[in-house]
């Protein structure tokens, strides 16, 4: 079974290094990774372009994309049976890649919700993380919703719903994965796929990434959530 990652920045700069190092540490490595860049206008093209020696890397660079149509540009791109997405700013546990793959041994599955967990730098991340994320023990696995930080699902299953909303501009995850839902049933989850991330570091980081466009100003950059 050929699987791609996917995943789409923009500006991350050095930010983009340990996502990368992370898909080099899989224990089941990937068989290609296709990264949509948003047009950053940094170093995050050089920094890509590094690891191309390492990783069977594919950039598809879309200027003004949001991050639904970047998605959906990677995923159209990539050439695996299973896509598995993750973010910008995450980092992957060694067993991410290992774990997400294990339910579609059984060919009846078509997605397979991961997991992913606060990894803080400070005492305000600590409390964030906490305060809005939920606990693994309190998931019921029917019911989840994964985050496409960590997320897998067949090509085909992505087709079938018409990809990721590119009309939203935040929680487009959450709409596509109810329309998979809504198409083939609860997904497995495996927990042990765990995405790593930081989460933010101020009352306005925060304020900027979840509300800002709920109020329709328009001014917050969510690319990179």
């Amino acid at each position: 079974m050929k699987v791609s990652i996917i995943a789409t920045v923009k500006n991350e700069g050095e930010a983009a290094r340990p996502l990368l190092d992370s898909i080099l540490d899989q224990n089941r490595p990937p068989d290609e990774v296709v990264i949509c860049d948003g047009g950053s206008e940094d170093d995050t093209l050089a920094i890509l372009n590094e690891y191309r020696q390492w990783l069977p890397l594919r950039i598809v660079e879309a200027p003004g994309s949001n991050i639904s149509r970047g998605r959906n540009l990677a995923i159209a791109a990539a050439t695996g049976e299973v896509v598995a997405v993750t973010d910008a700013g995450v980092v992957l546990s060694p067993n991410w890649l290992e774990a997400l793959l294990e339910p579609f041994a059984d060919e009846s599955v078509q997605v397979v919700s991961g997991w992913f967990e606060a990894d803080p730098f400070t005492d305000f991340e600590v409390v964030l993380g906490a305060t809005v994320l939920p606990a693994r023990e309190d998931v019921a696995p029917e019911a989840f919703l994964p985050s496409s930080r960590s997320v897998a699902f067949r090509k085909s299953a992505w087709a079938a719903v018409g990809g990721y909303p590119e009309w939203l501009e935040h929680s487009e995850d959450l709409v596509f994965d109810q329309a998979l839902r809504d198409r083939f049933g609860p997904f497995p989850f495996a927990p042990a796929a765990v995405a790593y991330f930081r989460p933010r570091s101020s009352l306005r980081a925060f304020y900027r990434q979840y509300y800002a466009y709920a109020r329709g100003d328009g001014k917050a950059n969510l690319w990179p959530r």
